[in-house]
């Protein structure tokens, strides 16, 4: 995988979320620009957690129609690590180092195993790094 970026789940859920403008705003302009530059990694993990949260749990139920289309619009032109036995044997390694969440260690995981040097993400510590991946919280 060439992708040099990783993008948690948190970056799409704000790019839809009408509740926090200011992130909202970081996040869509986040997503277009590592879009162009063909630097964009995610994996099936932040799929899933974004449909769950824009279909169940977010305050506002995103129609399925419009779930349809930010599948195309937006997921679509990433490079997605697919789910692994490898994968999750790095998590388990990675969340005994580290004591992370297990959700958190996947996606460690896979930001690791695309060969990511850029992890973007609220949920973990800005500038902490994991062997050659780096996060980064780009609401700070």
């Amino acid at each position: 995988m060439s992708g040099e970026s990783f993008l948690d789940s948190n970056i799409f859920i704000y790019s839809v979320d009408t509740r926090e403008p200011v992130k909202k705003s970081i996040a869509n302009e986040l997503i277009r620009s590592l879009v162009i530059e063909g630097d964009a990694v995610i994996s099936y993990q932040v799929i899933q957690e974004f449909f769950h949260w824009a279909l169940i749990k977010g305050p506002t139920k995103m129609l399925h129609n419009d779930a349809q289309a930010y599948l195309i619009a937006t997921f679509r032109p990433l490079q997605i690590v697919p789910p692994s036995t490898a994968l999750v044997s790095d998590a388990i390694r990675i969340q005994e180092r580290y004591r992370l969440s297990w959700y958190d260690s996947l996606i460690v995981s896979a930001a690791q195993q695309a060969g990511c040097h850029t992890l973007y993400s609220e949920d973990l510590q800005h500038g902490q790094q994991f062997g050659a991946v780096t996060v980064q919280d780009p609401f700070r």
